[in-house]
């Protein structure tokens, strides 16, 4: 069945107007329709009118109903002695996390009438404070009840640790006797520092009340929790109202946490303090520290293992080992057990007397000295625990033992291997003693160890075993009647410690405490076996001097170290100690100031209350809160929020309830619909939870249907400036009918009247920030944020705290840098950081999620924000807030413009570029030569030159003062055609410039080189600087001239006669020419001759020199002993080019002396006085030249000239020879593969008035071997 539904018209459903209505209501048409459809319409209306009715009245009886009932209720509770109620939890107790020895404290508010008792439960078990004394401690006051569980909570399982109170309805609690006590423990003792050897006493004055005659509480006494017991290390002593503990002779096992407990009828009050004992001043500086906590792990007849604990103080070099000694009891005679130091710290000593007591100590040694011998052990008595039990046994002399039982190796060590085993059963254990036996592991040959004094107990000590070797052990029994077979024998073992030395601690965080104390913490070693504790030890930052933070190892890993001074910065390190040592330290913790942990010294710890609480949203059972943050957060970071609300009946409020909430702004739910509540919030922090806000308006818990949004919150202020800030802002949680399309923001002054708002902004802004600008600087401001969308402008925001437009000092802006490597950042630094500030940074003020593009680094107070791969991605406004100040914090736009610089730069630095003056270019030099060379600007010292050829073939000058580059070539050849290029490298800046010679370029510079060359050879002998050139003069003379060197010869020619030819002999007419031959003067020659010089040839020796100039007018006499040589076939002379030589072959001692050459032109010659030796060397690398006369090195000088050429050519000159000249010559080369030498005699004497000389060529000695193979060193002498 389906219904139509028709819709009709305002006109319809109000009716017709009333001219037409009469004449309508006449027609049978009206009548119909009206039957059709009115009477079908008023029925509908009618029933629905009825239903609404009676919902209506169900849902009013029902809210009545239930406003009668929590109105009785609320009246119940107002007039508690009205009507008995069961106990109510107002505030149940809150989940805690706390460090390890730390009291924790958990608080319970029970409402119930009678006043209900409340009992502490732990896992189901209920707590007796008695039974436990100094573990829990229970109050109840004003209907507040506290659990407080103090340090001994580490002995618990923290995983199911878990209180939680019950309350019952019961009468209030009785004390024990009818009296209850209060005990106050005052006058404590602090942090005690003593050293070995003093005396040190702990005190506290206790206060109880009542006070009772002649009461006296138990006081007990307790070192890190174990009970101490008077001893003459201990006295203890209550005078009546102070308890005090003397400890008489200070050891450093004396250190630890003290704590006194005052236990009365009523229950226990406790204190406690840490004492720390510095090692005594050595004997010997630089002697370690004495080692500490002797004792004695097991006692026999034949031995007692001694154990002890490393020292923390080591002396600045590394212990050696450690010396046990030993002291029978009733006598101070102390023997030494060890004659090496053993390292393991526990040793098994033996040689003791059965039944004797003995007391032991320690001593460690190191390369300076031997440390103070330790605290003594308790005494021990070298006895068998079993030997009673034997002495009942039976008697049976004639019964050979049988063999030992359950044989075992319980420790070993590279120093000793200890044995156990069982007595043999049955009968013959009179008397019996042991043999044990050992064979090494693989064979089968056994050995008695103890062949002359057998074993009493079943246990033994092996010593002097080979490190390293496996072992196998058996042991045999023996009495009177005869040794018994051997026990099985053990599996092999390996002498060697199995004890391995413990790994380095993990990570070390030091956290601060007090002014002079700091809280560290570490990782704990890896792997380690029978951990004996850690070491701590601290440094001042920059001395580079540790010192230990205890001298006693403690277990845990956490340690507070006292003592430091205040506003100082430590550094903290740690290492683990067990029997075999103590292990390498620790990475460095971070450096951390000295001073207190929480708010610096300030007083209020926890945070001041929040304030201006209201709400962001409302549906039927929930509202959504903000509030702002505390002024005063209490030096350390909010953790979180507490809220409690009430509920307001009629304007009087309820009770409060917790919603505990931990946001900024969160929503509160289980509420009721159309009520009124009132709020309150409470900051938390690690000090605690704060007092509570005023309550807040009250607020009616209906669902919001408006259609604009709801208010913005979280309004804050940034880079605030003189005359402009930042203003950030949250959007509303309640958008309305249509999602937020903007919003305004609004400001005034601080006086000014409320009708002085203004908007900041005319069009509504999609960001949540706006940058105001053209503030007066000093004034203070107030601002505002509405939210719109479709349907229009919602709610106002919470206005802001005023604002005063002032730059603080000291602000700094955020600066960007890019560094030599390219690498673009962003770098903030504030003055006014604390210990706890950090700096945040966000893009266009909101958190940065891409990560990867940014990396941040923080040092100290600067930060930088460092760009990975700085791109058009990265555009947008950086800003960085510090924590912890007073709102420092700065922002930097990266537009497009800036990113395109940035770009630029950072290329330009990553690339950089060495400006050139000049580019590579080519000139001709003298001699044909040819100079490539460019010039460079602003280059460092450390600048280098590449080049695209090899760079050993050519010349290479730089002067890195003016920038000039060049490379010289004597000569083009045609593998230097190409291209030339110059490389610059100054650190990471480069350039280069490059020169193309080819083809014809090249050919033409190749021909123009080579025709300077040939000139420049042809001007070093005799010629034309200007060639002949004739003028013709008015009298109709011919001039002719030509310059040669410096002299210009001129003639004067007048038709075919020569004018003064007599003084230009050297000019010549021929058949009408005109020429001139110029030729040097023979005097000129000799003067240019090279001295003379010899060198070995395959057939002999040959002696030349070298002229200048030679031509036929020459005449050259060679002289052998001041007379003219005779030439034959084994003696020749000639000329070759401008060389002339003399050839001896087969030379024999017959041709030792004087030789001379003669150079004459008729008009006198020239004969030399002076010695040249010189040497051909090869090598590679280049070798080092010695001359040395009669063995000792020869110097430079004038008379003696030494040369070294081209790396190759060795010359030794005597300008002037004379008779002191005579001796024996050596030249001595060397390089990194051999040295080679060569020796000469020379002798010189003088016949009448002739000079003569005598060179003897005495041997040739070679002892080198070069790279390349031998090299002999070919010799020329030279005499002329």
């Amino acid at each position: 069945m389906g219904f139509t539904l028709l819709t009709f018209s305002s006109d319809f459903a109000a009716g017709l107007s009333d001219s037409d209505g009469p004449r309508v209501r006449d027609t049978a048409a009206y009548m119909a329709r009206r039957e059709l459809f009115t009477t079908g319409l008023e029925m509908e209306r009618s029933e629905l009118a009825s239903r609404r009715e009676a919902v209506r009245e169900s849902a009013n009886r029902i809210s009545f109903n239930k406003r009668i009932h929590e109105h009785g209720e609320h009246f119940k509770r107002m007039n508690q002695d009205s009507l008995m109620h069961p106990p109510e939890f107002v505030i149940k107790p809150r989940s805690h996390t706390v460090w390890e020895k730390q009291c924790v404290r958990l608080h319970c508010t029970v409402n119930g009438w009678p006043d209900p008792r409340v009992v502490w439960y732990k896992n189901n078990v209920a707590i007796d404070p008695l039974a436990t004394p100094g573990k829990y401690k229970v109050e109840s006051r004003y209907n507040v009840h506290l659990l407080e569980i103090n340090r001994y909570v580490e002995l618990l399982d923290p995983e199911s640790f878990q209180n939680f109170p019950h309350a019952l309805s019961l009468d209030g609690p009785v004390s024990e006797y009818g009296i209850t006590f209060k005990t106050h423990i005052v006058d404590n003792f602090g942090v005690s520092f003593g050293r070995e050897g003093e005396t040190m006493s702990l005190g506290c004055t206790v206060v109880i009340y009542p006070a009772l005659h002649r009461y006296k509480p138990e006081i007990q006494w307790y070192r890190d929790d174990v009970l101490l017991s008077p001893s003459k290390w201990y006295q203890m002593h209550w005078s009546g109202d102070r308890a005090t503990l003397t400890l008489t002779h200070l050891n450093k096992e004396d250190e630890g946490l003290y704590t006194l407990r005052v236990t009365t009828k009523s229950g226990y009050e406790t204190y406690s303090a840490y004492v720390f004992v510095r090692d005594a001043d050595a004997e010997v500086e630089g002697a370690p520290g004495a080692p500490l906590d002797v004792r004695c792990l097991d006692a026999n007849k034949d031995y007692i293992i001694v154990n002890w604990k490393q020292p923390a103080v080591d002396g600045g070099e590394s212990i050696l080992g450690y010396f046990v000694d030993r002291c029978e009891v009733g006598t101070t005679h102390w023997i030494q057990c060890n004659d090496t130091p053993v390292k393991f710290a526990r040793f098994p000593v033996t040689g003791l007397v059965e039944g004797r007591s003995y007391m032991f100590r320690v001593r460690a040694v190191n390369k300076s000295g031997m440390s103070h011998p330790s605290r003594v052990s308790e005494p021990v008595a070298a006895m068998d625990p079993a030997d009673r039990a034997r002495m009942r046994g039976i008697k049976a002399w004639d019964v050979v033992p049988g063999r030992p039982l359950e044989l075992q190796v319980t420790e070993a060590t590279k120093n000793y291997v200890v044995l156990s085993w069982k007595p043999p059963g049955g009968k013959g254990l009179e008397g019996v003693m042991y043999y044990v036996e050992k064979c090494v592991s693989g064979t089968d040959t056994w050995q008695r160890v103890n062949t002359e004094i057998p074993v009493k107990s079943p246990r033994f000590a092996l010593f002097d075993l080979s490190e390293g070797k496996s072992y196998c052990f058996r042991v045999r029994c023996c009495n009177s009647a005869g040794v018994g077979e051997p026990s099985d024998p053990t599996e092999a073992t390996t002498v060697g410690d199995k004890l391995d030395i413990p790994s380095a601690p993990g990570k070390v965080v030091p956290t601060r405490n007090t002014d002079t104390s700091v809280v560290v913490s570490w990782e704990a070693s890896q792997n380690v076996t029978d951990l004996v504790g850690y070491y701590i030890e601290c440094s001042v930052v920059g001395s580079n001097t540790w010192e230990p933070c205890n001298n006693k190892p403690v277990k845990a890993t956490r340690f507070i170290c006292h003592g430091l001074m205040t506003g100082e910065t430590y550094v903290f390190r740690v290492r683990a100690v067990n029997a075999a040592g103590i292990s390498q330290f620790s990475p460095e913790s971070e450096p951390v100031e000295v001073k207190a942990a929480i708010g610096g010294g300030i007083p209020h710890a926890s945070p001041a209350p929040p304030f201006g609480i209201s709400v962001l949203e409302c549906v039927r059972d929930s509202m959504v809160l903000a509030w702002k943050q505390p002024n005063f957060i209490g030096g350390s970071d909010i953790t979180g929020y507490f809220v409690d609300y009430r509920e307001v009946v009629d304007g009087v409020p309820g009770k409060w309830h917790e919603a505990n909430i931990k946001a900024i702004s969160e929503r509160v739910s289980e509420l009721k619909e159309n009520k009124k509540y009132q709020f309150q919030v409470r900051a938390a922090n690690i000090a605690g939870v704060g007092i509570p806000s005023l309550p807040s308006d009250t607020f009616l818990c209906e669902e919001w249907t408006i259609a604009v949004p709801g208010p913005p919150h979280d309004l804050q202020v940034r880079d605030l400036r003189s005359d402009s800030l930042v203003l950030l802002w949250k959007p509303p949680v309640y958008q309305g009918r249509n999602p937020v399309t903007g919003f305004y923001v609004d400001m005034k002054e601080l006086e000014a009247p409320q009708e002085a708002w203004r908007e900041v902004n005319k069009d509504a802004t999609e960001k949540k920030f706006i940058k105001i600008k053209n503030l007066k600087e000093g004034e203070s401001y107030v601002f505002r944020v509405r939210a719109q969308n479709q349907a229009g402008v919602g709610k106002i925001s919470e206005v802001t705290e005023p604002v005063s437009a002032v730059t603080k000092a000291g602000t700094k802006e955020i600066v960007v840098d890019v560094d030599d490597d390219g690498v673009i950042s962003l770098n903030f630094e504030c003055g006014d950081m604390t210990q706890d500030s950090k700096f945040v940074w966000s893009k266009n003020y909101e958190d940065l999620t891409e990560t990867t593009r940014l990396t941040q680094e923080t040092k100290g107070n600067k930060s930088k924000m460092i760009f990975n791969n700085l791109g058009e991605e990265d555009v947008g406004i950086y800003s960085c807030l510090v924590t912890h100040t007073d709102g420092a914090s700065s922002s930097f736009s990266l537009t497009d413009e800036e990113l395109k610089k940035l770009l630029e730069i950072s290329h330009e630095h990553k690339f950089p570029v060495i400006p050139l003056k000049s580019q590579l270019a080519v000139e001709m030099m003298e001699k044909g030569r040819v100079r490539f060379w460019l010039q460079a600007e602003n280059m460092s010292p450390n600048v280098v030159l590449l080049s695209n050829r090899v760079l050993q073939k050519y010349k290479m000058n730089f002067d890195k003062n003016t920038g000039v580059i060049e490379m010289i070539m004597e000569s083009l050849t045609p593998e230097d055609e190409g291209t030339f290029t110059f490389q610059l490298q100054d650190g990471k800046a480069t350039n280069q410039s490059s020169l193309v010679l080819i083809d014809s370029v090249f050919k033409q510079l190749q021909k123009e080189s080579e025709f300077q060359r040939k000139e420049w050879v042809r001007k070093q002998g005799p010629h034309f600087i200007e060639y002949l050139s004739y003028e013709l003069t008015a009298e109709c003379c011919v001039f002719l001239k030509c310059k040669v060197r410096s002299n210009v010869y001129k003639s004067y020619i007048k038709g075919h006669q020569c004018l003064n030819s007599s003084s230009f002999p050297g000019w010549k007419h021929e058949e009408g020419h005109i020429c001139a031959l110029v030729q040097r003067r023979t005097s000129d020659q000799t003067n240019s001759s090279t001295p003379l010089k010899i060198t070995s040839t395959d057939e002999g020796i040959r002696l030349y020199t070298f002229v200048n100039f030679y031509n036929d007018l020459l005449q050259v006499t060679w002289h052998y002993k001041d007379s003219a040589i005779a030439f034959s076939d084994r003696i020749t002379s000639g000329v070759v080019g401008e060389q002339l030589w003399l050839q001896i072959n087969e030379p024999t001692e017959k041709n030792m002396g004087k030789y001379a050459i003669e150079f004459n032109d008729g008009k006198g010659g020239l004969r030399r006085t002076a010695l040249n030796l010189t040497c051909n060397i090869s090598g590679n690398p280049l070798p080092e030249v010695t001359w040395l006369k009669n063995s000792r090195e020869i110097t430079s000088d004038e008379h003696c000239i030494l040369k070294f050429e081209s790396g190759k050519f060795s010359s030794f000159t005597i300008t002037a020879v004379n008779t002191s000249d005579t001796g024996k010559y050596s030249i001595y080369v060397k390089n990194k593969y051999g040295t080679e030498s060569a020796d000469f005699t020379v002798s010189v004497f003088i016949p009448e008035e002739a000079v003569t000389l005598s060179l003897k060529l005495d041997s040739l000695k070679t002892n080198h071997q070069h790279q390349h193979g031998s090299t002999p060193l070919p010799c020329t002498v030279i005499q002329s």
